[in-house]
């Protein structure tokens, strides 16, 4: 991940999507951390207000054993195009959830 990538947001526990999210800056270390040491900051481009309307993984053709154990993964085209879709549509049939224009993929 590094500045300039869209990244998808998962909740691991509800094994749902809930987000895309513009990556703003590059990744840093807490080596002070001993679970979730790397983070990124972000900027939120839609999110799904409420984790029991969030789209499951699943739906998107990501498989949630694909995600243990890895803090993130590379999505193909078709699967980060079909998470993008399910998230705003929960997203606006949620709360006509207001959203800017992300880049497209390349």
């Amino acid at each position: 991940m590094q500045a300039g990538d869209v990244a998808i947001l998962y909740a691991a526990v509800w094994q749902a999507i809930f987000g895309v999210v513009d990556v703003t800056g590059d990744p840093e270390n807490d080596p002070t951390r001993e679970r979730w040491a790397w983070r990124f900051p972000i900027r939120p481009l839609v999110v799904v207000p409420d984790l029991h309307d969030a789209p499951p993984v699943e739906a998107a053709g990501i498989f949630p054993q694909s995600l243990w154990r890895h803090s993130h993964i590379r999505l193909t085209e078709d699967q980060f195009d079909a998470a993008v879709a399910l998230i705003d549509e929960a997203a606006a049939a949620m709360s006509h959830a207001r959203h800017e224009t992300w880049p497209k993929r390349t």
